[in-house]
């Protein structure tokens, strides 16, 4: 049985192939394009299809449109209602479930051959939480809950797995969204709507939640697996930031005060579905599950023996999840991920290729990881592009910026590279077996989805890595399932003293994740970074921009030095 899984309507379009049950290939639409997110959430953006991503996930199977046996698009126009129904203000909304429903037709346009009969419209929500339950290890019989800013007519859902069956619960209908009011709060403060709620939840560890009380009368559960949470008064808890005004005390303390709202929230409705279920395992999915500092305090004080986060939990993963819910339901037993390195990979010849195309000077030493190793233990900032690039907006030693922990600077040097606020923290990746002597949270955390306190000892050792309120998002490494990256972390050990290694995703602000070898040329040319390890292959800045005698010259040899 062969799947293409399909995310278009509202933002992240992506594309995923299940193949008997088997996760082949997913990327977002971004990483193709090199927009950022794919398109803005607008209804006059629905009609686009992630139609390259679509195209690489049937070329990496060696498949053409006719072969494919079903699509799965993860939007169902039947469960919708019109947005005065909701209690929206979207006057458009009409025109996005008109693209819906001629989806099927899109799509044959698209991807010439395909069948329109072969599409399956899959219910947003549900395909949210197939992308968890199904992506899961261990989660036959778990729970699942979703929270994003809206679907069809909800914006919340919770569901349990049972074997190959997904069995909703609860749904939370709308105009009530706490993705919604997370977003509004994002454009209150001056960043991008559908797009930097990351940022409201990095500032809000710089306030004080003094503004809860008020901020409960719109926003709380109401007991019953449901919440309010429609038609806060931004403007009177405080003054609206422009885009290129500094943000102030005020704007920090209603960062906070939502952010510990909406984890009281969450915690209610996760104790609510366990005394449902009574699962040992809850899987999260939808927007809102990118919020690590949530998901921490849900795996700390919630009823869960174990919380499993979906990688790419915004709408990209419901290309997945719709994927692996139809394959499901037409009887094939849904596989887990094999991990979030899905996307797209070349050879060594391939990107030897690219290099002298590029007509840049490079190398191949014996053993990358210890040249990058050497590199950050002399305080350089590495570009990291190594194997199948990730699905997700989290970089996790694929495509990532490199640095050293144990200097406090490196967070301020980073973030100048990268176009970033510096209130913005940068991540730290650390062998799992020597995790749990450095940080204090839900291990192993190899995606990145969870926060976690920083021992008292370590915090003045790596600074960098260390965010205002003494915590870290960090990413556990296993060196069965990335070799290369444990060789570097442990001969950066052997150098420094330090099993940490900065890591932040290789782009620039507003930019995609580098994806293809072009991305990572153009990255590495426009910004301070010391050396890109590309593969086996080095190239340094150094030898790009030499100085004095030294000659450029990429024509000789194969690193086209003299």
């Amino acid at each position: 049985m062969r799947v293409l899984g399909v995310n278009a309507l509202f933002h992240d379009p992506a594309a995923a192939l299940v193949v008997d049950g088997i996760t082949v290939a997913a990327a977002e639409e971004e990483r193709f394009s090199r927009r950022k997110h794919g398109k803005r959430p607008v209804p006059f953006s629905a009609w686009e299809l992630p139609e390259q991503s679509a195209r690489w996930c049937l070329d990496v199977a060696g498949l053409r449109p006719a072969d494919l046996d079903l699509v799965a698009y993860s939007y169902d126009p039947e469960l919708a209602r019109t947005a005065e129904e909701l209690g929206l203000d979207d006057p458009w909304d009409s025109l996005r479930q008109a693209y819906a429903r001629c989806a099927p037709g899109f799509l044959s346009t698209a991807l010439p051959g395909l069948d329109p009969a072969s599409v399956r419209f899959v219910g947003h929500h549900m395909a949210h939480a197939a992308s968890g339950a199904f992506g899961a290890e261990a989660a036959e019989n778990s729970s699942v809950l979703v929270l994003d800013g809206r679907g069809e007519s909800a914006s919340h859902l919770a569901a349990r797995r049972l074997g190959n069956r997904l069995e909703p619960l609860r749904a939370q209908g709308l105009p009530h969204s706490l993705g919604l009011v997370y977003e509004e709060l994002t454009e209150h403060l001056g960043f991008l709507r559908s797009s930097d709620e990351f940022k409201v939840m990095a500032l809000a560890s710089h306030g004080t939640p003094r503004m809860l009380g008020e901020l409960r009368r719109y926003v709380r559960p109401t007991g019953d697996g449901g919440f309010l949470a429609h038609g806060v008064p931004w403007a009177e808890l405080c003054p609206p930031r422009a885009a290129d005004e500094p943000w102030t005390q005020a704007h920090a303390d209603v960062a906070a005060s939502t952010q510990a709202v909406l984890e009281e929230t969450l915690l209610d409705l996760v104790r609510w579905l366990h005394g449902r279920t009574h699962d040992s395992v809850l899987t999260l999915a939808g927007g809102v599950a990118l919020n690590c500092v949530a998901n921490s305090r849900i795996a700390r004080e919630g009823p869960f023996s174990r919380v499993w986060v979906q990688p790419a939990a915004g709408d990209a993963g419901t290309a997945l999840g719709g994927a692996l819910l139809v394959s499901a339901e037409a009887g094939e037993d849904p596989a887990p991920m094999p991990g979030a390195a899905l996307g797209r990979e070349w050879s060594d010849a391939e990107l030897a290729g690219r290099l002298k195309t590029a007509a840049v000077p490079f190398e191949r030493p014996p053993d990358i990881a210890a040249t990058v190793a050497e590199a950050l233990a002399a305080n350089g900032v590495v570009a990291w592009f190594q194997g199948r690039s990730e699905y997700g907006p989290r970089a996790l030693g694929h495509r990532s910026l490199l640095a050293h922990p144990g200097h406090a600077g490196n967070l301020e040097r980073l973030n100048d590279i990268k176009g970033r606020e510096q209130f913005r923290p940068v991540a730290p990746m650390v062998l799992t077996e020597r995790s749990a002597e450095i940080f204090d949270g839900p291990l192993p955390s190899p995606y990145m989805l969870f926060v976690h306190d920083v021992a008292a000892d370590w915090r003045e050792r790596i600074p960098a890595v260390v965010h205002v309120d003494g915590t870290a998002r960090i990413q556990t490494v296993d060196r069965v399932q990335e070799p290369l990256v444990a060789r570097m972390l442990e001969e950066f050990e052997r150098l420094t003293g330090l099993p940490v290694v900065v890591n932040t995703s290789l782009n620039t602000a507003g930019r995609p994740m580098v994806d293809d070898p072009r991305d990572a040329l153009e990255c590495f040319g426009s910004t301070p970074v010391d050396l890109l390890a590309i593969g086996p292959f080095a190239v340094r800045r150094a030898d790009m921009f030499p100085t004095g005698s030294q000659s450029w010259n990429a024509g000789t040899g194969e690193g086209g030095a003299r």
